[in-house]
């Protein structure tokens, strides 16, 4: 039988579900703009287990855990659980970094930079064209040979299985109150919502974007290579069906200052989503789409994922994170260095196609 979320119609289905989640979760508990955002709640796991100490920014995310053990779910379902890896994980742990990074300079993953907009935030205008440009370079490279080299089947299912049973551990850990483990800044704790439906969502987003192959990155991705548009509808019903449930929960409000979560330098707005972007383009996925390949067993994803858990951890401990006020500190000069790392790799690993 076809697979409904491999049409178009399922597809679109599969990104107003998820853009729908995305503005309940707000309305119960999550930050403003932020209903989901996989940079922002990794970067604060990462800090629940101190491996930052930015105070509001620790709490172990369900929706995060949900994603990837969601789409774990689905994939053992259908048999397309495969644990598989071996293709460049330095190079994917340091893109992952580096991902991380330009996405916290602009505030955001490419969710949240279609959700901050959904929400009347006009500074993610610049996030999306910097994400936009950022896929376009990385096109680039691909259409010429660019290869991180190829994933294969591991000796043995234990690789694939790492991550989901880290993510495991994690559940129980937030299922057990558990707080973060930098002892001045347990009273203080980031905006959510209630765990269960934080946890109940992130499941079935999993499962959904791992049947429609959702990914953001993949939607401009294809559009400049192939131009085929078919996840870049389901990218447009994600972004409308938010849209219309802000505007009738009373969570839309336009304009470029005041923002929650956003700055209004809109140069590194840019240039942070073009190093995000670029980063996506070369390692194969947003970071959504990371988490659903390695609840798939993909072990090269794991290791994009753990490099984005470094990556807030170097931003924030760094100064390099963006905060209202603008970017951060060092912010900028990681950003530029960033982007050496991405194209200096994207042009050693480009192997020209015979003719």
């Amino acid at each position: 039988m076809k697979n409904f979320f491999a049409t178009r119609t399922g597809i679109v289905t599969a990104g107003v579900v998820i853009g729908s989640f995305a503005a309940v979760l707000q309305k119960v508990g999550n930050p403003a703009n932020m209903g989901l955002c996989m940079a922002c709640f990794e970067r604060d796991t990462a800090g629940a287990l101190a491996l930052h100490r930015a105070g509001a920014l620790q709490y172990i995310r369900p929706e995060i855990i949900g994603i990837l053990l969601g789409a774990c779910a689905v994939s053992l379902r259908r048999g397309e659980f495969r644990s598989r890896g071996g293709s460049s994980a330095v190079v994917r742990f340091f893109l992952g970094a580096f991902a991380m990074i330009g996405a916290l300079v602009f505030l955001g993953c490419p969710w949240r930079a279609f959700l901050r907009l959904a929400g009347g935030d006009l500074n993610a205008i610049a996030g999306i064209l910097g994400l936009a440009a950022g896929v376009f370079v990385g096109a680039q490279f691909l259409k010429r040979g660019f290869s991180l080299g190829r994933s294969r089947p591991a000796e043995g299912a234990a690789p694939g299985w790492v991550l989901p049973a880290a993510m495991v551990g994690l559940l129980a850990l937030a299922l057990a109150d558990f707080g973060p483990l930098a002892p001045d800044v347990t009273d203080k704790v980031a905006p959510h919502a209630p765990l269960w439906i934080s946890l109940g969502a992130g499941l079935v987003i999993g499962g959904l974007a791992q049947r429609s192959r959702f990914c953001t990155m993949g939607a401009l991705r294809d559009l400049f290579i192939v131009r085929d548009v078919h996840l870049l509808l389901g990218v447009a019903g994600f972004a409308v069906a938010a849209f219309a449930l802000n505007l009738a929960f009373g969570q839309f409000h336009a304009g470029f200052a005041g923002q929650p979560a956003a700055h209004t330098q809109q140069l590194w707005n840019f240039l942070g989503m073009v190093l995000a972007g670029l980063s996506f383009a070369l390692a194969g996925g947003c970071p959504g789409r990371q988490l659903i390949l390695a609840g798939e067993g993909d072990s090269d994803s794991a290791v994009f994922v753990l490099g984005m858990f470094a990556g807030a951890a170097f931003a924030h401990n760094f100064a390099l994170a963006s905060s209202g006020k603008g970017a951060g500190q060092f912010g900028p000069a990681a950003v530029v260095i960033g982007l050496v790392f991405a194209l200096v790799v994207a042009a050693i690993m480009t192997r020209r196609r015979p003719a």
